[in-house]
């Protein structure tokens, strides 16, 4: 379960934060694979505890035997033991540290690969309302800080609390009375732990906020620099800025002077508790209930909690800082989590409200859903949307199995927000092995089409039907994925290039790779490089052009060898020279699959089995090349304008 997610003061919905349940549901869970080596630190840290507990009593021992003007030689035996204690409490320290440690380190690395894991997998349109703030201040921030906790705070705290614990026992042996004298601390100290948690939690909170929202402003300015300049807005970047900034810095002196309230409140704590303890054993040792060295050892006890009571006090506020920023990645975990139907059965979405609108792809009664693919001349029904409303943003994606078909797309809408419609009930049928080209002028909704066919966003309203096993000519590779989603926003990661490309088959051989990159025509350039597949490429190492890049992913789509091909403009970085060769490598890597291909040049289209024409978010012509360029419509006018015709065709 998660809390409502926060909203910045631009508009922005941020990510959400788990709740305190949800969080420490999700620390059990990490900590289950590792029990054993739970269990095995603190019992070795028990041990060495209570080993150290032992020199306040040895220490009594010696005060008795000065007091009682005993020969020097009976000071031997404590000294010795003492010396004993400390060697043997200093090993068990240290081993169950060790395992406390190794056991904190391994949950971390446990959290971030999850974290990272599920943060990859978040739709992009819900990274884009929250901002690109808010993620990077938890995978910096947040990881931070939870990282710190989990290397200095809780080795410390596990200690504090045994020490503590076993403390308070030795007491009640010396005598009870001692125990009840310095328990008179504890309100003090409750008190002071309860007025702080009540703070810090939401400080904590709201300073993670403002520090993403800082972020967000620093990245959006910096990155835009160029447009901020040109229309001279350094000002009112600089000011906004700023603004941010001064919030951040508020919030984190109030945590400060928190802070120093918890400590003032900690030593008032201090000086009751032992003046309790000191003036019980004045009275004691007075009426001979215990010795003076019985006294010394209680008041030594007492004094040995101000460093572990202290310390398990101070680290709340470790505790909670850390607290706020693993909400905020379990958060964003739980975001990523939620599961997809089952193939072939379709989520309930349940009767809408009266006075809601039927979600959008439920048929009228007594007309069956459209299915397979058009007539040759008709268009793709685009249905109808009430102008100024935004799709409903209630109604699930549903994953239904259609033998008929690679992919279908039934009466699907997307809006980015309420009253920012990018589509309106597009249907859509790739026949398998088909390759269809998407055409349309910027802003019709293309590329988001295309990334709802590939699963990376989801829509708003309507059907998805996803490639199906024995679909298409040429199924996924072994464990590969159904869908490969190519953008004209390529990465190369920093490594060898057959690291790189192994990225999308980590068993392919040097052969396999040098196949892909044949097919897609990059091995001549490949085995032109210095050491050649073994080549360090990306950032710090040899640099692609933008065409070479390109090709770099279209073998990375052959060695995946998805069902489904999603094309999006993915040739638009080459420049004139070679769009021709980069366009041939595409086609070549779509051999044998189906595809959707968002057209970048019309010369893809021609190469199209078919071509779908988007305009304001509904398909309003489909068919071959030839016969819309002939037909005098949206596709005719396009043609002309990006050959550079001027005749109108004769229909």
């Amino acid at each position: 379960m998660t809390t409502p997610p926060h909203t910045a003061d631009e508009g922005a919905e941020l990510l959400p934060v788990a709740t305190a349940a949800r969080t420490r549901a999700a620390l059990r869970t990490l900590v289950r694979p590792d029990r054993g080596l739970a269990l095995t630190g603190i019992g070795v840290l028990v041990a060495a505890t209570v080993i150290g507990l032992l020199v306040q009593p040895l220490l009594g021992r010696i005060v008795d035997i000065v007091a009682d003007g005993r020969p020097a030689g009976d000071l031997t035996l404590p000294v010795v033991l003492l010396i004993a204690v400390a060697a043997v409490q200093g090993v068990t320290t240290t081993l169950g540290l060790t395992r406390v440690a190794r056991l904190g380190e391994t949950v971390l690395a446990r959290l971030r690969e999850q974290f990272v894991e599920r943060a990859l997998n978040l739709p992009a349109d819900r990274l884009e309302r929250a901002g690109s703030g808010d993620l990077t201040a938890r995978v910096t921030g947040d990881v931070a800080r939870v990282t710190e906790a989990v290397r200095s705070a809780l080795p410390e705290m596990a200690r504090s609390v045994l020490a503590i614990g076993l403390t308070l026992g030795a007491l009640a042996l010396l005598d009870v009375r001692f125990l009840l004298a310095a328990l008179l601390a504890v309100p003090v100290q409750l008190l002071t732990a309860r007025w702080y948690v009540r703070r810090a939690v939401t400080l904590y909170a709201d300073q993670r906020v403002a520090n993403g929202a800082q972020q967000q402003q620093l990245l959006e300015t910096i990155g835009g620099a160029v447009t901020v300049r040109g229309h001279r807005l350094e000002e009112r970047h600089t000011e906004r800025g700023a603004d941010r900034s001064r919030k951040a810095v508020d919030l984190t002196m109030r945590s400060v002077n928190l802070v120093l309230g918890f400590y003032g409140r900690l030593h008032i704590a201090e000086y009751i508790g032992l003046a309790a303890v000191l003036i019980a054993g004045f009275w004691l040792v007075r009426d001979g209930a215990v010795s003076i060295g019985t006294a010394t050892a209680a008041a030594l006890y007492f004094h040995s909690l101000f460093g572990p009571v202290n310390a398990a006090l101070v680290l709340l506020d470790d505790a909670q800082s850390a607290a706020a920023g693993l909400a905020r990645l379990v958060g964003v975990t739980d975001l990523a989590e939620q599961p997809e139907p089952e193939p072939g059965k379709p989520e309930a979405a349940g009767r809408p409200e009266a006075g809601e609108p039927e979600p959008a792809g439920k048929p009228e009664p007594g007309k069956p859903e459209p299915a397979g693919k058009p007539e040759p001349g008709k268009p793709e029904p685009a249905g109808k949307a009430t102008p100024g409303k935004a799709v409903p943003a209630s109604v699930p994606r549903q994953r239904v199995a259609s033998p008929e078909a690679a992919v279908s797309v039934h009466a699907v809408s997307h809006a980015y927000g309420p009253g920012r419609p990018v589509l309106h009930e597009v249907s859509l049928t790739l026949a398998p092995g088909e390759h269809v080209a998407l055409v349309g002028a910027s802003g019709a909704g293309k590329s988001t089409l295309a990334r709802i066919v590939a699963g990376v966003q989801q829509p708003t309203a309507g059907t998805v039907t996803g490639p199906t096993a024995g679909a298409v000519t040429a199924p996924a590779g072994p464990g590969g994925p159904s869908v490969v989603l190519v953008t004209q926003e390529v990465h190369v990661f920093t490594g060898t290039l057959a690291d790189d490309l192994r990225l999308a088959r980590p068993d392919a051989t040097d052969d396999d790779l040098r196949a892909a990159l044949a097919t897609v025509d990059a091995l001549d350039w490949a085995a032109a490089l210095p050491d050649g597949l073994a080549t360090v490429v990306g950032e710090g190492g040899h640099r692609l052009d933008a065409a070479r890049a390109q090709q770099l992913a279209l073998a990375r789509l052959v060695l995946a060898d998805p069902a489904l091909a999603v094309l999006d403009e993915a040739t638009a970085e080459a420049g004139s020279a070679g769009a021709r060769a980069l366009e041939r490598s595409a086609e070549a890597a779509l051999t044998g699959r189906t595809a959707l291909v968002v057209a970048h040049r019309l010369t893809q289209a021609v190469a199209a089995d078919r071509v779908v024409v988007l305009e304001a978010g509904r398909v309003v012509e489909s068919g071959p090349h030839e016969m819309l360029r002939d037909a005098d419509g949206p596709y005719a006018a396009l043609w002309r304008a990006w050959s550079g015709s001027r005749a109108a065709p004769h229909p």
